[in-house]
This record gives C-alpha cells, sequence and structure tokens, in this order.
C-alpha cells in the first residue's frame, strides 16, 4: 500500500479476541490496509474502557496512513465494539473527541456489534441478522427502527449460542458422570479428553474470567457427537429454536410474509459448526419464520463498519441512528 494520497475512511471491529482496524478509500469496497492489535479492550466498572481503545486504535491507524502515503487523512471513522449497548458509556462519551483531536476527524459513530455485523452481513437494507458466536444477538430493521433479540449474555440469555450450547454439552456429560437422566456417555467422553478428569472441571472453570468462552470452546464437540448421539443431536435442535426464535422476533415484517420475504443472514463462527446445527436451523426458520430468505453473508463486522464509515463520509446512513446500538454525535 504505497503511494495513495487523499481521503479515507477507517472501521474498527473490537471484540473479545483483539481490535482490527481497516483503512479504506471512499468508494471501493475492499480496504487498502488493515493492522492488528491482538489484546482484547479491558472492560471494567465504568464500562468499555475508552483509554485503552484509543492506546491501540490511534498507534495502528496512524501505521495504516502512514502506509498510505504523504497526504494520507481520514474523513469518517466508525468504531464497533462488542457490548457498547450496555457498556459504551464511556466510549460514547470520550472517543469521538479523542478522533477529532488525534485524527482531525469530524464524522464519527460508534456502534454495537451487532449492528456492524448487520450492515457487513447485509449492507444498508432491510432484514434481520444473526450473529452467533460465544453469544448470540438477533438485529433486524426495516430502515425505520431497530428490533433486538436476546444478546444478554451467557448469565442471562445468549441461548443457542456457543456457550450456551457448550454448557448443555457439559451438563448432558455431568449427567453421565453421575448416573442421572439425561446424560451422555459421548459427551462424557470428550469432556474428559478435552479437560480432563470430570472432578476437576469445576476448579478449571469458575475461577476463570473468560467463562463463556470456556463453555462454548465445547460447543464443536457437542456437534462432533450430534451425529450418533441423540442427546448431542437434541442440544442442536434446541439451539436451532432459539436462534429461529431470536430472527423471528426481529424480522420485519414478522406478522405476515411480505411479498419479497424477509432476507435473514447468518453470521458469526457458530455457524462454521456446519450441518449438525444448520440442518436443524433450516427447519425451525421454515417453521417460526415462513418469511424468511436465508441469504450468505457478504462480509464481516469490520466490513460492515467500513461500510458504515464510506456511508458516513458520502451519501449518509440508511439504517437508522439509535442512542445505543448506533450513536452518531449531534445526531442521537
Amino acid at each position: 500500500m504505497t503511494g495513495a494520497r487523499g481521503s479515507f475512511v477507517l472501521g474498527v471491529d473490537s471484540g473479545g479476541s483483539g481490535l482490527r482496524v481497516a483503512l479504506g478509500s471512499p468508494d471501493a469496497t475492499h480496504p487498502v490496509g488493515t493492522d492488528v492489535c491482538a489484546e482484547p479492550v479491558r472492560t471494567g466498572p465504568a464500562g468499555i474502557d475508552a483509554g485503552h481503545l484509543l492506546e491501540q486504535l490511534l498507534p495502528a491507524a496512524r501505521r495504516l496512513l502512514e502506509r498510505a502515503g504523504p497526504g494520507a487523512s481520514v474523513s469518517a471513522v466508525v468504531v464497533g465494539a462488542a457490548g457498547m449497548a450496555t457498556l459504551g458509556d464511556q466510549l460514547r462519551a470520550e472517543v469521538p473527541a479523542a478522533l477529532a483531536e488525534a485524527l482531525g476527524v469530524r464524522r464519527v459513530a460508534l456502534a454495537a456489534d451487532a449492528v456492524t455485523a448487520y450492515a457487513g452481513a447485509l449492507g444498508q437494507r432491510p432484514g434481520a441478522v444473526v450473529a452467533g458466536g460465544t453469544g448470540m444477538i438477533a438485529l433486524g430493521t426495516d430502515l425505520r427502527t431497530w428490533r433486538r433479540a436476546d444478546g444478554w449474555g451467557h448469565l442471562l440469555g445468549d441461548s443457542g449460542g456457543g456457550a450456551w450450547i457448550g454448557r448443555a454439552g457439559l451438563d448432558a456429560a455431568m449427567r453421565a458422570h453421575d448416573g442421572r437422566r439425561g446424560g451422555s456417555p459421548a459427551l462424557l467422553e470428550r469432556l474428559e479428553a478435552v479437560f480432563g478428569p470430570v472432578t476437576g472441571l469445576p476448579g478449571l472453570l469458575y475461577p476463570r474470567t473468560d467463562r463463556p468462552a470456556l463453555l462454548a470452546s465445547f460447543a464443536p464437540e457437542v456437534a462432533a457427537c450430534a451425529l450418533d448421539d441423540q442427546v448431542a443431536a437434541g442440544i442442536l435442535r434446541g439451539a436451532a429454536a432459539h436462534i429461529a426464535e431470536a430472527a423471528a422476533s426481529v424480522c420485519p415484517g414478522a406478522a405476515g410474509p411480505g411479498p419479497d420475504g424477509c432476507e435473514v443472514a447468518l453470521t458469526g463462527g457458530l455457524f462454521r459448526m456446519g450441518e449438525p446445527l444448520l440442518a436443524p436451523l433450516r427447519g425451525e426458520l421454515a417453521e417460526q419464520v415462513p418469511q424468511a430468505r436465508v441469504v450468505p453473508a457478504a462480509g464481516d463486522p469490520l466490513h460492515g463498519a467500513l461500510e458504515l464509515a464510506r456511508a458516513l463520509a458520502g451519501p449518509g446512513l440508511r439504517i437508522p441512528p439509535h442512542p445505543r446500538l448506533l450513536f452518531v454525535p449531534g445526531v442521537t
């Protein structure tokens, strides 16, 4: 990436595995450069740590601009962050002014990662997106308002997500160990292969600060057992029912099928489990959301952040601003 001059847009994706930053031209679909910060942004008593995010974002942005060549500048920035909707007060209060001072940029938006996942998957057209990974959230819009379902974390929801599946699988394994109903010897065997003796699992799990990720790490084992184990298959059927239920609640026009249906995109690592989950999910979507038309996701949340930054720099946002989901200073 050399010799480029002029104005660029910046997209940011902050999640559990770290921070990714992409520099793009306002009229192209692909980034001209990316930078990765492997350390996840800290979350404390005040929510997402704005200072820690900026400590990583600003050097990455400067590196990308330097590589873009003399005269490169940023006209718009969109920051997508996990937890923005409920833990983003500090980001909303501090980040826009900090970006203006450090990069000279005035067009800034702060988005929940579900919104950047939506924009990455469907762009700025109406529909619904289910983002599944360790957690699970569904988001839909008719371009006037947003509808959200779940995304409440592993203790209050995220039903059907990776942590939910993993915990259900471990529960079935522990039941087999105890001789209780609903146990799965196959999942017990996988538990011991992955984590060691059953009696050591509580000591391994409970002190961890990343318990949801540890639970989710067992979800692929559930999928691997589902072909030959009815308990594991039942867990995935339950997950599919929860996911379809969330999609049904956010799909525009959910009260009745429209002439063209509702586009629904599935995005995130959860769906890389493949047919053990996708087969029952197709059936549940057909039953619970008959107007759904499942389409492939065009891109990921970083792609979505760039898509929104281009809109912010040019023709304007078509998807609706929102005080917590898509914060645009001076608008929301």
